[in-house]
């Protein structure tokens, strides 16, 4: 609905539908349970409102049929509520392998988003209708979260960790972007707008968007600038661990846990990497906390995503 009888916003995906549905159903379920209790209740004030002698004989003996039913089919109902918004829940929370990654880093008060072609935006989302999306955020300085309202999704922004959170949106439009989590002054206007667009729309916007390189060669810039070819390189002569293929694999540390090489391991082990020291290395690497920002940090671990599996000597 539009106009004055809009009770939610405008749904920009099959997922915000769905989500529409189960909280419809079981606002439904709701008042189903609770109206016949307020009818009765009304009905029994006004019918005995001046009174009568008690009845003080026992009442015949019935069945426990009522009683039973009216405990089971509501806790049978709910159960179905449950099961239904576990699937949407871990349907959302995986993102396909061929989903378009966007970088979004919060800051009071503004929300800056980076695509994988080096397109920057701030404020501002554009997306291309029918191919899923996934957003990896984090914070540059206290939580925030990412509210999308014509998704049906939220979720929180952390400094110092990364979140995610992916989507198909399918229906073109200008839509909000909101700040979910109180986040200091001016909170309130912590915004944007959220644009869908159709594929070939999206790329003509890509193609006339300002960049400087793709993300992962601004991180390769960024590599070479301070100095991280110097020890990761095969010509260095110092030992540091290899770069090529190392995203996504099991990697094993001095202290003998096994870790997997995902974003959050290649952030922490550019600002912190005396924190989880590869088995084998001397944790001899300086700390780039503090000279890095978020968005230079994200730039460098898509660099390092790129690096593909060495290649076996001939």
């Amino acid at each position: 609905m539009s106009g004055l009888f809009q009770l939610a916003p405008p749904e920009a995906s099959a997922h915000a539908a769905q989500v529409d549905h189960i909280f419809l159903g079981f606002l439904a379920l709701t008042v189903l349970l609770t109206a016949p209790v307020f009818v009765l209740l009304i009905y029994y004030a006004a019918k005995y409102r001046q009174g009568r002698p008690a009845d003080r004989t026992h009442a015949p003996s019935r069945g426990p049929l009522i009683e039973t039913s009216w405990a089971v089919i509501p806790f049978l109902l709910a159960i179905g509520f449950f099961v239904w918004g576990t699937f949407l829940f871990f349907q959302g929370s995986r993102a396909p392998l061929d989903a378009l990654t966007i970088n979004v880093v919060g800051k009071q008060w503004m929300w800056k988003f980076e695509h994988p072609g080096g397109q920057r935006e701030i404020d501002a989302l554009h997306v291309p209708t029918g191919r899923p999306v996934r957003l990896v955020m984090t914070s540059q300085d206290v939580i925030h979260s990412l509210y999308l309202p014509a998704l049906r999704l939220k979720q929180d922004v952390l400094p110092g960790r990364y979140t995610s959170l992916w989507f198909n949106a399918d229906r073109p439009g200008v839509y909000a972007i909101r700040c979910a989590e109180f986040c200091g002054f001016d909170h309130s206007v912590m915004g944007g707008r959220f644009i869908v667009m159709r594929p070939e729309a999206y790329a003509r916007w890509l193609a006339q968007a300002g960049t400087d390189g793709s993300l992962a060669d601004q991180g390769f810039k960024l590599f070479r600038a301070h100095g991280c070819s110097g020890c990761h390189s095969d010509q260095s002569t110092r030992r540091a661990p290899a770069l090529a293929g190392l995203y996504g694999r099991a990697t094993p540390l001095e202290d003998g846990r096994i870790v997997t090489a995902d974003d959050q391991y290649l952030r922490d082990s550019i600002l912190y990497p005396a924190r989880d020291v590869a088995a084998g290395y001397a944790p001899i690497m300086p700390t780039f906390a503090g000279q890095l920002s978020e968005a230079e940090v994200l730039r460098l671990v898509a660099y390092l995503k790129s690096l593909g599996p060495k290649e076996p000597a001939q």
